[in-house]
């Protein structure tokens, strides 16, 4: 893979990025126990545990799982019941943008997801984002997606209430309200469990966080 930026060869897991006001904001999400109640793409190196993570591996790691979702996506949506609205709900932080990598603002999209996210929204499936970073930062986060090419139909931060919060619950709540719009959730896409627990989505496919060392 030819990596848009050499220079990021190497870099230490949880280093903050330059664009201070977002990096400052987003906070870490614990990983939960929970288990995907519906099927969950992983890749073989999302287990491994290391003090450092590479670039190059990443991209790899989340590509791999990328690939598996793709196929199954393009296989649901054309497969769309008469009248249904289908829609595809994302984590941000180094799910849609490259949020530990990228040391610029607006952040660089993670390319493996954006390519997935565009097939979707370019055959009607809208595109939700569901976030642990609070409100303040709203704006500049739909800008950041918007300015990626992600077509945002729905951008859920957390409220000062929301702050104190279980993340997984504050998640989960919010696929709810997504389904009281009327859509069919047919894939929820992250890199924490926290992302993917408590169900309200037909599929689960997670990206490496290796052992929670991406946040």
């Amino acid at each position: 893979m030819t990596l848009r930026r050499p220079w990021a060869r190497r870099i230490a897991v949880g280093t903050v990025s330059a664009a201070a006001l977002v990096a400052l904001a987003v906070p870490a999400e614990a990983a939960s126990a929970a288990t995907s109640t519906s099927a969950t793409a992983t890749s073989t190196a999302a287990a491994a545990s290391s003090a450092d993570v590479d670039y190059d591996t990443w991209q790899k790691d989340c590509q791999a799982v990328m690939d598996q979702a793709l196929p199954a996506l393009k296989q649901r949506i054309a497969n769309t019941k008469p009248g249904e609205k289908q829609a595809i709900v994302f984590d941000i932080d180094n799910t849609t943008l490259e949020t530990d990598f990228g040391f610029s603002y607006p952040q660089p999209a993670n390319e493996p997801v954006r390519e997935v996210a565009e097939y979707a929204q370019e055959h009607g499936v809208s595109l939700f984002f569901v976030t642990a970073r609070p409100g303040i930062i709203y704006s500049v986060t739909d800008y950041n997606l918007e300015y990626r090419g992600y077509q945002v139909s729905g951008l859920y931060v957390r409220s000062f209430f929301d702050l104190f919060k279980n993340v997984g619950d504050y998640k989960t709540a919010q696929r709810v309200d997504i389904e009281k719009k009327g859509y069919t959730i047919i894939a929820n896409i992250g890199n924490s469990a926290t992302d993917l627990s408590g169900g309200h989505a037909e599929k689960t496919y997670k990206l490496p966080d290796y052992n929670g060392q991406l946040s």
